[in-house]
């Protein structure tokens, strides 16, 4: 790699005067853009020595790989003025950017409330599944599982238990969750959400009936019938809660004596909170909470399989705004209110949309000559059959333009086919072709006939245009490169099996389940994810080591047998500046198999708000004919890890 030509090449796409600051970390390029609309993404996604781009966090990231990017990144901030900075201060202005999209940072707020609770919800709703699996009529015959072998009984009562628990105590969830992101004490968030369920008042379920039928008890606070009402199942109520906890907690924070800081505040943030609650948060926003349900229901009603299809025809374009990641609040309360809503009819929607952008990715691998665009799409599109979608569409499908309208009009068509059948989720779950284990028992052959129809269409009309429209030809070489191409033939050391060792002790988690795109996405190459349970990382073969960072969060090994490795330390550890990391090793320097080659400490990366999942990539995956990995969960330092053949 020219690493002046390219740096030259991206200032040339990017814009000069379009690029406000940068920085670097193990594999990319991280830089804050003035007007990301100017720049020339076709050409940087032609690239040869460019492995992708994407967009995260307010920064626009492109990814060179390990050894090269610092260089490239020399190369750009010499001689062109560009401002050169630190992680944090990246970080800070591209959050500072961020803040100037208001619609954005509302939906960023609710998905950073939403995201660290949804496991708990797909747990319970995977039960709730399973719960209606066993006690549902009709589905394996006139009676019930249960029905027909009613010594489970007390298992499925034990199941529906724990299948309800996570919604019946959805505002302790949502609590700790919101209060610990608007910068209070969680627990007090908590505990405010406790008091908003406790048995002592009516259950928010019952709540219409009691008012409706005149039982329901009131406080008289000051003159005021305020009345006892119970917040079960609620999400608009306790956000807002959550929010005034959390500012009342700072004034006294602010304002109090460290003396009387930690007995008082905690009591005042609570009391006041309570009282507002009960007498005017509450009460209102549980009304625009059930306006909000009961539109969305009379919406899907009233348009049926109609509207279905046209939201399964822009959600994936939803998807593109981010929007999309506030639907997990709005299908929340779909699902915490199922008796009267019959169940949410988003998730269907998502799932047509996700597997029709994986058929028509799956397509374009087919169809495509380019060997990079073919090596992405082979991943992304079974990626996005199995719900994650951002590499199928940002990666391939909207660089193509036509595979992903392809997408958009089986998704449509699919949509429409399972709202005239009032397909509907009870549960949530994977929305993929899996996603058939959250829906209604009754409705999953219909759902999943919507799954055949969607990627059909998707499928079919991609492959048709593609033969006939699509051109993307091979890189062109050089002379010299074409010169000097060397014969295809495979080394005897590549030719046979080799074994690559684990660098730590941890549980194996697969590439395509780490929270960073670009090794999710297996831009970098394949390989395998470790969270550690050892906090040392030692060579897993014997080698060279070729890249080595300040930050001391990656290392890149040239094993002895042609294996080039990156053991990544953590997601956006870089930001860490070293704090918490030890390195041992030197560039250049030749290891051992089993060799330390540095310390982490998991409690300050985990304290600093980052995830210490360790990732091993074969960044020369391309010179393999297979990158497998071992079947198990969980891994010990030096086992065998990865087999390249």
């Amino acid at each position: 790699m020219n690493h002046k030509e390219v740096a030259e090449d991206i200032l040339k796409m990017l814009g000069e005067d379009n690029i406000q600051a940068a920085a670097h970390c193990a594999t990319r390029l991280r830089i804050v853009l003035k007007d990301d609309k100017n720049i020339d993404q076709q050409g940087l996604d032609d690239h040869p020595d460019i492995k992708g781009t994407f967009k995260s966090n307010g920064q626009f990231q492109i990814i060179i790989g390990p050894g090269d990017v610092n260089k490239v990144y020399k190369e750009l901030t010499d001689d062109t003025g560009i401002q050169e900075v630190s992680k944090d201060n990246l970080k800070g202005m591209s959050e500072g950017k961020k803040k100037q999209n208001p619609i954005m940072s509302f939906i960023k707020l609710l998905s950073d409330i939403f995201v660290p609770i949804i496991p708990a919800l797909v747990a319970g709703g995977l039960l709730m599944a399973l719960n209606n699996v066993l006690t549902s009529p009709d589905l394996f015959g006139p009676q019930s599982v249960v029905e027909m072998f009613p010594a489970i009984e007390d298992i499925a009562s034990i199941i529906n238990l724990l299948a309800s628990a996570p919604f019946a105590f959805l505002p302790i969830l949502i609590g700790y969750s919101a209060t610990k992101r608007f910068g209070g004490n969680p627990y007090l968030g908590a505990a405010m959400a406790m008091a908003m369920v406790m048995p002592d008042l009516v259950n928010g379920y019952a709540v219409a009936n009691a008012i409706e039928d005149g039982t329901m008890s009131y406080w008289n606070i000051f003159g005021l019938d305020v009345a006892q009402a119970g917040y079960q199942g609620s999400v608009l109520p306790v956000l807002a809660v959550s929010w005034i906890l959390a500012n009342i907690e700072k004034f006294f924070h602010k304002r109090m004596a460290n003396a009387f800081d930690f007995t008082f505040t905690p009591m005042l943030a609570v009391i006041i909170t309570g009282f507002i609650t009960f007498i005017f948060v509450g009460p209102v926003m549980r009304s625009v909470s059930d306006g909000l349900t009961e539109g969305l229901v009379w919406l899907y009603e009233a348009t049926g399989g109609f509207g279905l299809g046209l939201f399964g025809t822009f959600y994936s374009a939803i998807v593109i705004t981010g929007l999309h990641q506030s639907f997990p609040a709005i299908e929340t309360m779909l699902l915490a209110d199922i008796d009267a809503t019959g169940g949410s009819f988003i998730f269907p929607v998502a799932s047509m949309a996700n597997v029709a952008q994986g058929a028509a990715c799956l397509a374009v691998f087919l169809v495509t000559k380019n060997k990079k665009q073919k090596g992405l799409a082979s991943s992304a599109s079974v990626s996005a059959m199995l719900g994650i979608t951002e590499p199928a569409i940002f990666g391939v499908n909207l660089k193509l333009k036509f595979p992903f309208i392809c997408g958009m009009i089986g998704a449509g068509i699919a949509s429409a086919f399972i709202g005239f059948f009032n397909v509907l989720a009870v549960a949530m779950g994977p929305a993929s072709v899996i996603g058939f284990i959250s829906i209604a028992p009754r409705s999953i052959p219909m759902f999943m006939v919507g799954i055949l129809i969607s990627m059909t269409v998707a499928f079919t009309l991609t492959f048709i245009y593609g033969k006939r429209k699509l051109v993307i030809p091979e890189y062109d070489k050089s002379p010299e490169e074409s010169a000097n191409e060397t014969s295809p033939a495979v080394s005897s050391s590549k030719a046979d099996e080799v074994t690559i060792s684990s660098p730590l002790t941890g549980k194996l988690i697969p590439l395509q389940d780490v929270n960073d795109q670009v090794f999710s996405s297996e831009m970098m190459g394949k390989g395998i994810a470790i969270y550690p349970e050892n906090q040392q990382i030692v060579a897993p073969a014997d080698g060279k080591i070729t890249v080595t960072y300040d930050s001391k969060h990656a290392f890149g090994i040239h094993t002895d047998q042609g294996a080039e490795i990156l053991i990544h330390i953590g997601i956006d550890t870089v930001n860490l500046n070293g704090e918490g990391f030890v390195s041992k090793v030197s560039k250049e320097q030749l290891v051992k198999k089993g060799d330390i080659l540095g310390t982490f400490n998991i409690d300050k990366i985990k304290k600093a708000g980052y995830d210490p999942t360790v990732m091993v990539i074969i960044t020369n995956t391309g010179d393999y004919a297979e990158v497998s990995t071992v079947n198990q969960k969980e891994i010990a330092e030096g086992d065998d890890l990865l087999r390249l053949r």
